[in-house]
């Protein structure tokens, strides 16, 4: 059994054959998968998956490139949305200085504000952090977010910033990215986090791990995830496997 803890199923990318995806996902070992709605047009359409299938999960947030469009009433709407017995986690949150559509301080301000919402909902939270590791993690320290914890969304910075949130309760989550050959600083950072900690991910139909590079992400690709960082961390693939979803299980209270 793998758990992808992090997929986009119900992105425009699958819309000619998301159910055969899914079925290719469970003959691979996928028993469970987290989908992510992170913007006024996902978060219905990962609301339907998450109905529809009863091994998908669902995440709500609001993902730092439309911070810009974010207003009060879509932050009552994700409070409510939470009620929904699928939805386990507030995400994609965080900050992403790589593409410029939203000012930083809004980024910051809205990845603030659904801190302070996960908190009063004892939820976790999954972090979107790209190019901005100071920041994020200077604001998940002054935000507290440590009550709720949460995951390090397809972890991409060093030991260091691993460690800062390893030690604020947060699961550290690696997805295709860590199967590229040049991937020397993800490879060394997963050898270091400890199994109880570690997480499994697609991010699909995006970064696509090797030898699919280049082409549509698959959440039955999680696999081909599991099997490098099992042998990175030296342990059997059925045990890494059965480890990562009783972690995911875990993060998202699911029982």
């Amino acid at each position: 059994m793998i758990f992808d803890t992090h997929t986009h199923l119900d992105n425009e990318a699958f819309n000619e054959d998301r159910e055969e995806v899914i079925a290719r996902a469970l003959e691979q070992g996928v028993t469970r998968m987290v989908n992510v709605g992170f913007n006024r047009e996902t978060i219905p359409t990962t609301m339907e998956l998450a109905e529809k299938y009863p091994f998908i999960y669902a995440a709500v947030g609001w993902h730092p490139v439309d911070a810009i469009t974010m207003q009060k009433t879509d932050i009552d709407w994700i409070a409510k949305l939470t009620e929904h017995n699928k939805v386990v986690a507030i995400g994609e949150i965080g900050l992403d200085y790589h593409w410029d559509t939203s000012p930083k301080d809004v980024q910051q301000r809205v990845f603030r504000e659904q801190i302070g919402l996960a908190r009063e909902l004892n939820m976790p939270i999954i972090i979107h952090n790209r190019d901005a590791h100071e920041d994020v993690v200077r604001i998940l320290k002054e935000e507290n977010a440590k009550e709720v914890g949460g995951i390090m969304h397809s972890f991409s910075g060093s030991w260091e910033t691993a460690k800062m949130c390893l030690d604020m309760g947060f699961y550290i989550s690696f997805g295709g990215p860590v199967t590229f050959k040049n991937a020397k600083q993800p490879k060394e950072v997963l050898k270091q986090v400890p199994m109880d900690r570690l997480l499994v991910e697609t991010d699909a139909p995006y970064l696509t791990p090797h030898p699919y590079r280049g082409k549509r992400n698959e959440t039955g690709y999680v696999r081909l995830v599991a099997e490098v960082a099992a042998g990175l961390k030296d342990i059997d693939l059925e045990e890494f496997c059965i480890k990562t979803t009783e972690n995911a299980l875990t993060c998202f209270d699911i029982r």
